[in-house]
């Protein structure tokens, strides 16, 4: 099992909920993709996007679960996984909270 990472705050997941389906955030949606981190690449992840963001959770996904599922390059050359469609949600293993450090950074240590 090799798990992926998205970042949410907890109202989208729950809209997601009760859709059975995560659509992607509005980045997402230009995109046309849905931006994921491996665990090595979440914290920065989340430093860089999600910084003074309150009521985060971060949702663990297996690859092996995912269709569409590509790694291509982003930061810095790294490669990123993208889902290229919806999340469903009964594909998620893990719901965990984010919540902010002292420096405003949500701490993903569940990942560490």
């Amino acid at each position: 099992m090799s798990n992926i990472y998205k970042i949410l705050p907890r109202a989208d997941w729950q809209s997601a909920m009760a859709l059975g389906r995560f659509d992607g955030s509005a980045l997402d949606q230009q995109d046309g993709f849905i931006h994921l981190s491996s665990a090595a690449q979440a914290q920065e992840t989340a430093a860089r996007h999600f910084a003074g963001q309150a009521d985060l959770v971060v949702l663990a996904i297996d690859t092996a679960d995912l269709g569409d599922l590509r790694w291509e390059p982003s930061r810095g050359g790294d490669l990123f996984p993208h889902l290229y469609g919806p999340l469903a949600t009964h594909l998620v293993r893990a719901v965990t909270d984010a919540p902010l450090r002292a420096d405003g950074v949500p701490d993903l240590g569940v990942l560490a």
